[in-house]
């Protein structure tokens, strides 16, 4: 059975691995034998990443990365094939919010978002396609949110994003098949550094503790399955889906 979880020999791909989930997903898909390639803007927060893996004994290496860059994207998919021979799972976390009223979010801010939460994603799974469909297997992981089927004040863009890479998913997942898989994983509130804030606001807290089912904040920890589950053999006749991990919150909101 742990076979069907096993990524030995397979090279993954995984972006925004500096920091927060995309860190514990490099590190994750290390600790079951894939190498991993980490991307992200920022080259020392990533070297820290794949030393980490490096300690633990898995094999990672560091690829400085603006995915809003199509010329970039487009380059660095081409690299990682020469050097590797192959992609065969792809998980595209790399994104950033914006709060503002939307009456008051300039286009530019706007735009800001969906380069790098929506166009970055379709890119990144339109390269590594390419190849997944030449060698006739592989993995697509969209990072979404349960902000992809809820709404939220303030962040009009990444909301939209979210939901818009689900809609993404599906559409990946019928001109891939049958080979090549596409699903969503859509995180509930999780403890990272990028929500300290929230973290620490008592009323904010007791709402997440009061509505999810399990009465607690999200851990990195808690993606782990579902993360494997889609990059692995074990996932293999799930495509097109949206795995949503939230504790209840969005059964409890229904």
């Amino acid at each position: 059975m742990t076979d069907l979880f096993s990524l030995k020999g397979r090279v993954a791909l995984v972006t925004g691995a500096s920091r927060g989930l995309g860190r514990d997903f490099a590190v994750t898909l290390a600790a079951a034998g894939a190498t991993v390639v980490c991307a992200a803007r920022t080259a020392p927060d990533l070297e820290a990443t794949v030393a980490s893996i490096i300690g633990d004994g898995g094999k990672a290496e560091a690829l400085a990365l603006d995915v809003a860059d199509e010329a970039a994207v487009v380059k660095a998919v081409a690299d990682i094939v020469a050097r590797h021979g192959r992609i065969d799972v792809l998980i595209n976390n790399a994104g950033i919010t914006i709060r503002k009223p939307v009456v008051d979010l300039p286009r530019a801010d706007w735009q800001s978002v969906v380069d790098t939460d929506l166009t970055a994603p379709f890119m990144l799974a339109r390269e590594c396609g390419r190849h997944m469909l030449r060698q006739k297997s592989g993995r697509i992981v969209n990072i979404s949110s349960i902000l992809g089927i809820l709404g939220r004040e303030t962040v009009a863009a990444y909301v939209a994003c979210k939901h818009g890479l689900i809609g993404l998913t599906k559409t990946l997942a019928i001109e891939l098949g049958p080979d090549v898989t596409a699903n969503c994983i859509c995180p509930g509130y999780i403890r990272t550094e990028f929500n300290i804030t929230l973290q620490q606001t008592k009323s904010f807290t007791d709402m997440i503790e009061q509505r999810t089912a399990a009465h607690r904040w999200g851990t990195p920890e808690d993606l782990r399955g579902a993360l494997l589950l889609l990059a692995s053999d074990a996932g293999a006749y799930i495509t097109g889906q949206s795995i949503v991990v939230d504790g209840g919150l969005t059964t409890v909101l229904a």
